[in-house]
């Protein structure tokens, strides 16, 4: 099943974790540390309230400051992930966030990948993967399984999907720290 077909399939719960691991992988273009967004995946478990979600996204705003002038196009797209979070993990917004989030994180490993990418963003989510990079490949298939998990296991799968994301958040790191290096 494609990406596309997994997000219009995904209940409430799937799509803020889906929106919020793409954001979590990208959480290191913004200079936040591992833990940053773990009260968000802590909200979206059984029992939790969902009425504490926007609060606790106020307070994740807080902690990064916005990219200055001069920020790249990535850490620009990580940080309009954060912005564009609605304040309720309900309704059609969660499912425009959670979409949007895939595209802009799938874009940033685009940007990242020193790799050759000729593949177009839009039809490797509908599942055409003709000259998709290793790095948007990989994270292609992390945002699969992370609608996986959560589809055939509900609340018990978020502990898998933020592994998910988790593998991924390193990768990403990696890539930007090998960047930095080159470029200074």
């Amino acid at each position: 099943m494609s990406l596309v077909e997994l997000i219009a399939q995904a209940d409430e719960r799937g799509l803020a974790a889906s929106g919020l691991a793409c954001l979590d992988r990208c959480v290191p273009l913004l200079g936040g540390d591992d833990e940053l967004l773990r009260p968000l995946w802590a909200n979206l478990a059984e029992g939790a309230d969902p009425a504490a979600w926007g609060g606790l996204l106020d307070q994740a705003r807080d902690k990064l400051d916005a990219p200055g002038p001069g920020a790249d196009e990535a850490a620009l797209l990580a940080r309009r992930m954060l912005d564009a979070a609605p304040a309720t993990r309900s309704g059609g917004e969660v499912r425009e966030w959670a979409d949007a989030c895939s595209v802009a994180s799938l874009r940033i490993h685009r940007l990242l990948d020193p790799a050759e990418d000729s593949g177009d963003v839009d039809s490797c989510r509908a599942g055409g993967t003709e000259g998709v990079s290793p790095l948007v490949a990989a994270e292609l298939r992390r945002q699969v399984t992370v609608l996986e998990l959560l589809a055939g296991h509900g609340p018990s799968g978020l502990r898998s999907a933020l592994d998910v994301s988790t593998e991924g958040r390193r990768v990403l790191r990696a890539v930007v720290s090998r960047r930095t290096r080159q470029q200074g």
